[in-house]
Order: C-alpha cells, then structure tokens, then sequence
C-alpha cells in the first residue's frame, strides 16, 4: 500500500478529532456544574502544559493537524484547571 502525504495528514487529522472530542463530554459537564472535587489538580496543570507543548511545537513545524487539535483541546483542558483552580482558592473543595 503506497501511502500518499495526503491520506497521511487524513490520518493525523482523524486521530485530532477524537482525541480532542474526548475532552468535550468533561469540559461540558465541568462547565455545567462546576465540580471539579474529582478531578486532579495535578493532572490538569501538566496535562494542560503538555498540550501548550505539543501547540508551540506543531506551529515551529507548521503541521496543520497539532496546531487545530491542541488550540481544541487547549481550551477545553484550560477551562476545566480554571475551574479546578478556583474551586481549590475559594475552597469549596
């Protein structure tokens, strides 16, 4: 099977998708309720760092694919440490 550069960004774009959407059932409960009590605060804040990562590193190789799927998923995991993060300052964890 001779793999084109086309159907490898196909490939690079699919795989974006659901791991970025997985992230989407969280954000959107998170946002709803504002409970974060189950949520590691530690695991957010390095998570929400790697994918800053992963974002700088796909605009310094310009890929397409990274760049939309970690501005995506940036989002998502920020807002979810934002509420993390208030909820552990004002205590009502």
């Amino acid at each position: 099977m001779n793999i084109t550069p086309d159907m490898i960004d196909y490939i690079g774009y699919i795989a974006a998708f659901f791991t970025t959407a997985s992230f989407l059932p969280q954000a959107i409960l998170t946002i709803k309720t504002k409970d974060t009590q189950s949520l590691s605060l530690g695991m957010y804040t390095l998570f929400t760092l790697g994918v800053f990562g992963w974002l700088v590193y796909g605009i310094c190789i310009a890929n397409k694919a990274i760049i939309v799927a970690n501005v995506i998923t940036f989002i998502l995991a920020a807002s979810i440490l934002i509420f993390k993060i208030y909820n552990v300052l004002t205590n009502k964890e």
